[in-house]
């Protein structure tokens, strides 16, 4: 890797305070992001032979591997305890999960790291991770080059026929992540509190009008919150000129954010002051929305994982009356990753544990609710009969998402408008707070 510590401290920098940033100053680094434009580097039809990856499995036995993941959600926790004692089982691999509040967290000490000259003892052995923070470090030379042909288990995705799998927020993932689960918003409510929850953007505000208090979202630069704001934004641009939605996915100029976020502007200052606490008090995480519907302070939620609806109801975090579904006009969705820095101390064990998430064992276990509700990146027909039946759900919960649901899909936008989109919202709403 090219030794650049000026640039790397530089770009440690923003990210540490990148809040504090104008937005025109954010837009200058953020010019950097552009789209990769080189072709996908990983052959799909290469075929992994069964003595390569038994040499990575016996370079990697004996090893430790941090798995830098967020920590924010039990259920998630749980299950990867449950990884940690497979890989431990089957590839005696040592997986400590190092919770993360904010994946940039684990983003700045990779940066940091290399701008000290770390480039073999770096503490960060596999990190989840994508969007903004994969460009960055993809940008950056920061992430292990051409691994994710080793691993076997990713044919069973069919990315030939599935190229969401090597795409990352519009951006060619180029062999530097593994994909191991999908994810698209969801909206739930309290059936005992509502029976006609909105179905649609519109609908939100006349709900929100006539329930005023009963819902809310997080404030960026959460997750959650930010994909609230996206999914808004969206169909806000998709009633105007088909050329001003195609700005959404591309790096974001000043002319561009001036025509496609003055109606996101519009649209909340009708709906903030209907919002809990009438949008003078917002959340500064999305698991807090969970709470307050088992409250009953919300009457409508929202979350990224519509799987872990029903667990969450099973464990009652959630009443017994909670019901999920799916805005007809649309679910933001993506594909989101594990990848491995260039400078990790345990890059065998690393790609291994990549490997077992991609496997039928580990997908089927993550895609029942009662474990997360993830939904899996493989392709079922790649599968045989019996590998097939252990994602077949025995029963449908009652909270879960109806088997006949039906909302189009909405891609992700180009990662640049992350920043974007939480610098304006925090000058415009952060300081009425």
């Amino acid at each position: 890797m090219e030794n650049k510590p000026s640039y790397l401290i530089f770009m440690w920098i923003l990210l540490l305070f990148c809040p504090l940033i104008s937005a025109q100053d954010s837009l200058k680094t953020l010019k950097t992001l552009e789209p990769v434009k080189a072709p996908l580097l990983i052959d799909t039809q290469a075929s992994v032979t069964q003595t390569q990856f038994t040499q990575l499995v016996q370079q990697a036995r004996g090893q430790s591997v941090y798995f830098y993941a967020w920590g924010g959600d039990p259920q998630v926790n749980r299950y990867l305890q449950w990884v940690a004692q497979r890989v431990n089982t089957l590839y005696a691999i040592n997986m400590q999960h190092v919770k993360l509040a904010q994946t940039s967290d684990a983003v700045s000490r990779v940066l940091a790291e290399a701008s000290a000259g770390n480039t073999t003892a770096g503490q960060v052995d596999l990190l989840w991770i994508n969007g903004l923070n994969f460009a960055t470090m993809a940008q950056n030379n920061l992430l292990e080059a051409q691994w994710l042909g080793l691993l076997p288990n990713f044919a069973l995705t069919n990315p030939d026929q599935n190229p969401a799998v090597t795409m990352d927020f519009g951006m060619h993932t180029n062999g530097m992540e593994a994909p191991w689960g999908k994810a698209a918003l969801t909206f739930y409510y309290d059936s005992a509190h509502t029976s006609s929850p909105p179905k649609t953007l519109p609908a939100l505000l006349r709900w929100s009008k006539l329930n005023p208090g009963r819902f809310t979202y997080a404030k960026p630069p959460d997750f959650l919150g930010l994909s609230f704001l996206k999914y808004a934004l969206i169909i806000l641009s998709q009633q105007q000129e088909p050329a001003i939605l195609a700005q959404l996915y591309e790096p974001p100029t000043a002319q561009s954010q001036a025509l496609v976020l003055a109606p996101l502007w519009q649209f909340l200052d009708q709906l903030h002051p209907y919002l809990w606490r009438k949008g003078q008090y917002f959340l500064s995480n999305g698991a807090s929305i969970r709470r307050l519907v088992d409250d009953s302070e919300l009457t409508l939620g929202f979350t990224f994982s519509g799987g872990d609806i029903p667990g969450a109801v099973e464990r009652f975090e959630l009443p017994l009356s909670i019901r999920s579904y799916a805005m007809k006009d649309g679910s933001l969705s993506n594909v989101h990753f594990v990848t491995i820095p260039f400078n990790a101390q345990h890059k065998a064990a690393a790609k291994v544990v990549a490997n077992f998430l991609m496997s039928p064992e580990a997908q089927a276990k993550k895609q029942q609710p009662s474990n997360w509700g993830d939904r899996t990146v493989l392709d079922l027909s790649m599968l045989s009969s019996e590998q097939q039946l252990m994602f077949r759900p025995s029963k449908r919960h009652p909270s879960a998402l109806p088997a006949n649901n039906s909302s189009p899909s909405l891609s992700e936008l180009h990662p640049s408008w992350n920043a974007v989109i939480t610098t304006q919202w925090e000058k415009r709403y952060g300081a009425k707070q």
